[in-house]
């Protein structure tokens, strides 16, 4: 009789502890997915109030320059993303891009047949060096992120005034198939929003499927935690600064191709816009917490009020404002929806 009773409660009390677990993670990954989903329907309404406004907003010309203008800051969005996981910060994005896109742009002057491959590579390895200033300040002079970015986001600026003496790369210097970029189309959708899909559909995979990317979550969630599991902190931050480098570098050179005319104040304040995305993006300052898709979104949603505002013929002070409280309203939307999720996890341990 003992026998068969001891052999009754094992099988029952069991299966209640791994229904549990699921359920735990389930509730976090609903969570995950519905700040996307919400962000999707906030883009939505926006569209669809606007339209009722003002019909003429929904033609193919605002719908391209929605997709061109966002297409460079939710490149940039997702670079910041990198290095926001890990909590820290990259200021100095702008002055990448400006320096870049002189370079890129001077490299044509000096050689007008340049391949467009090279010219892109240019970029990129402009952005890898001043992400890898950035990334030894971090990561091993020990340099907070904040001081050290808006450090050499200052000494990049100055360094392109400097270099740039008051002078600029105009359109007439690039050659037709690098404007084709940004001017060009395949199938009914602008080059460059597709260049930018290609690169930010490898970076969510990149953080989703390998080690490397889910070793950026692991350091924002809990620094020493991921020290004591075998990651090397050090070096992935190192590699988050150069990713976000070598992607502003690469945005530089796509700049000169979406605007052609550029000089030493191109792209100065982007990287409050590109913070603005992230952050509206669900990617959590706190580190640890966001996605490609979210960034993307955030950036999306910011785009769209932008060209909204000016159909509209809003003040334009109107859209700093709007950036303003939406950072707000995601910021208070973490603080909360992480108190919530603590007391749940609580409730679940005592009542364990």
């Amino acid at each position: 009789m003992m026998r068969h009773s001891s052999t009754h409660a094992a099988p029952v009390h069991a299966p209640a502890e791994k229904r549990a677990a699921p359920r735990a993670g389930g509730l976090v990954a609903a969570i995950a997915k519905s700040r996307e989903t919400t962000l999707f329907i906030v883009l939505l309404l926006l569209i669809a109030g606007t339209a009722l406004a003002r019909p003429q907003f929904l033609n193919l010309q605002n719908l391209r320059d929605v997709l061109l203008n966002v297409s460079i800051i939710s490149l940039l969005t997702a670079g910041m993303t990198v290095v926001i996981l890990m909590r820290h910060i990259d200021l100095s994005v702008g002055s990448t891009v400006g320096v870049s896109a002189y370079a890129v742009g001077s490299l044509y002057v000096a050689f007008p047949h340049m391949p467009v491959l090279v010219a892109l590579g240019a970029g990129l390895a402009i952005g890898l060096v001043a992400g890898g200033i950035n990334a030894l300040l971090v990561a091993v002079g020990r340099v907070p992120s904040l001081v050290a970015t808006l450090s050499t986001l200052y000494i990049f600026r100055g360094a392109d005034y400097a270099w740039v003496h008051g002078g600029q790369i105009n359109a007439t210097s690039l050659p037709d198939a690098f404007s084709r970029l940004a001017t060009g189309v395949a199938f009914g959708i602008p080059t460059l929003a597709l260049i930018a899909a290609a690169v930010l559909i490898a970076l969510g995979a990149y953080l989703k499927h390998f080690r490397g990317g889910r070793e950026h979550y692991a350091i924002g969630s809990n620094p020493e935690a991921a020290r004591l599991a075998g990651v090397n902190v050090e070096r992935r931050v190192m590699s988050g600064f150069l990713l976000s480098g070598a992607i502003a570098g690469f945005a530089g050179a796509l700049w000169l191709a979406r605007f052609g005319t550029v000089d030493a104040s191109t792209a100065k304040g982007i990287e409050l816009q590109v913070v603005a995305a992230a952050v509206v993006g669900s990617v959590a300052i706190t580190g640890g917490v966001g996605t490609i898709l979210g960034a993307t979104l955030g950036a999306l949603v910011l785009g769209v009020i932008s060209i909204a505002l000016v159909v509209l013929h809003v003040s334009p002070f109107w859209e700093q404002a709007i950036e303003g409280a939406l950072i707000v309203a995601a910021i208070a939307a973490d603080t909360l929806l992480a108190r919530s999720v603590a007391k749940r996890m609580m409730r679940k341990r005592d009542h364990g």
